[in-house]
């Protein structure tokens, strides 16, 4: 990823610290989610394609933006996260009851993973997003506003980025060779 890249990713975040720092809550929140659009709107421009799960978080953010601003009450913006991700925590591990590896749904069409890797990743994503939703739940609740957006900025932010990329050696072991792909193809062909 080009520097120029993450900066625009991790923009939103940085529009949100700094709004929340000089304009307040609701308007750092507003700030994000409308740079949040616009980053999802140069991803389409720049790829062609909008990701389902940026669309969905951005679709969530401004949601809850557009509730607190209605109702004047900035629970809404803190309470986001718990419910964002105490939801992709039900859909991936619940997606695993059910023997289906979730993460395929979102990312499929980027990754051509091994079964087995689409499984670890739903549930160590789903214990993951599990962990955040109850981290943001005690921090909103127990902490000032104040100290509950540098947690959101500066812990549970940068804590998703380095889970991420600590997922990277299993998704590179998990990587299905194209080669594979065309022999798998062929023999389905010839069987057919």
């Amino acid at each position: 990823m080009k520097l120029g890249a993450f900066f625009i990713e991790i923009l939103p975040l940085l529009a949100f610290f700094a709004g929340y720092q000089y304009f307040g809550l609701l308007m750092a929140a507003a700030l994000s989610a409308i740079l949040g659009a616009g980053v999802l709107l140069l991803a389409r421009w720049r790829d062609g394609r909008i990701a389902a799960f940026p669309l969905f978080s951005v679709v969530m953010s401004g949601l809850f933006t557009a509730i607190a601003w209605g109702l004047d009450d900035g629970i809404f913006i803190k309470v986001q996260p718990t419910i964002f991700n105490g939801l992709f925590a039900t859909v991936l591990l619940g997606g695993l009851v059910m023997r289906r590896a979730m993460m395929r749904q979102f990312f499929g069409a980027q990754f051509s993973l091994t079964d087995a890797t689409w499984f670890t990743l739903s549930f160590r994503w789903g214990c993951f997003f599990l962990l955040l939703a109850i981290a943001n739940e005690c921090v909103w609740r127990l902490f000032t506003e104040a100290e509950w957006v540098t947690y959101k900025t500066f812990i549970a932010a940068p804590a998703s980025g380095a889970f991420m990329l600590a997922q990277l050696p299993l998704t590179l072991r998990g990587r299905i060779n194209s080669a594979d792909n065309s022999a798998d193809n062929s023999a389905d062909k010839s069987d057919g």
